[in-house]
């Protein structure tokens, strides 16, 4: 049977398309609904209630598209309330952290694994919690990587200012030895060449947004949601703002043209959410 809904994925900003990029690899045929929050970007300074207040109302904006799988592509919402949307949702949803630990779990050898994120994500201690979590055996050596997501987001990938960034950054990581590092931002795989090149080749970089992916793929096909059609995939993205620049920084970390780009006003999010909070959602 052939489940041709859309994948309905969602992030508090531009980020999240790189996860929607590797769902273009991976799942080729899939038609997929992307929304970002640019409006109250970034999620990871508001408290956790607004972080779920925001994320359902971005996951009812979803559900009014008739989308079979939703996708927490924020490290934020992922990290803070993706279990107790799993508690209040009929429909599957992922999130990106889960993922990038069981990958990171299986790659290293020498049980010593870095994280580097935003600020926010790494005061969080998600994913230290959750790889410990699965194996206490294993040393996590967390880094705050803050000036990574402005230089993606400005395309400066082969700049010398990129590479001295990340030399310090990643000394911390570098001096304890870590052989596998997860890039727990979904800015940073615009980023990974330079940081696999000082981190070294030995180092496995575990890219949250493909683990994602692959995932998701898993996923559709254990629960028989895929699509049978081969062509004519439909792609939908829909923000709460369009600031300047936008569209650039949005086919950058695409890696495609943005063809379609329609801003949705935070007033039209507003109804179902209330609903949702006091009780289970409707798929």
């Amino acid at each position: 049977m052939s489940d041709q809904r859309p994948i309905g994925v969602f992030d508090s900003g531009v980020g999240g398309l790189t996860v929607v990029r590797e769902l273009f690899k991976t799942l080729p045929n899939e038609n997929i609904i992307y929304f970002g929050d640019t409006a109250r970007v970034p999620y990871g300074t508001k408290s956790p209630q607004a972080v779920e207040r925001f994320a359902l109302q971005d996951i009812f904006f979803l559900l009014n598209r008739n989308v079979k799988l939703l996708v927490a592509a924020c490290h934020t919402v992922s990290s803070v309330v993706l279990d107790k949307l799993v508690s209040q949702l009929h429909l599957p949803i992922l999130g990106v952290v889960e993922p990038g630990v069981d990958a990171a779990l299986k790659a290293t050898r020498a049980r010593r694994i870095g994280v580097i994120g935003t600020r926010a994500t790494i005061a969080s201690g998600c994913y230290a919690q959750k790889i410990i979590e699965k194996n206490n055996e294993v040393s996590v050596i967390s880094q705050a990587c803050p000036l990574f997501v402005p230089l993606a987001e400005e395309g400066w990938i082969n700049e010398d200012v990129t590479r001295k960034t990340a030399e310090i950054y990643l000394a911390p990581l570098i001096d304890k030895q870590v052989d596998t590092l997860i890039l727990a931002c979904t800015h940073y795989p615009l980023l990974k060449p330079v940081i696999q090149d000082v981190m070294g080749a030995e180092v496995v970089i575990i890219d949250s947004a493909e683990e994602t992916a692959r995932r998701i793929a898993r996923r559709l096909q254990v629960l028989n949601m895929k699509t049978d059609v081969s062509e004519n995939a439909k792609h939908e993205f829909f923000v709460s703002d369009i600031p300047s620049q936008f569209q650039c920084v949005g086919e950058r970390f695409l890696g495609c043209p943005l063809d379609s780009l329609i801003q949705v006003d935070l007033e039209d999010l507003d109804f179902r959410s209330t609903v949702c909070s006091d009780g289970p959602c409707p798929a």
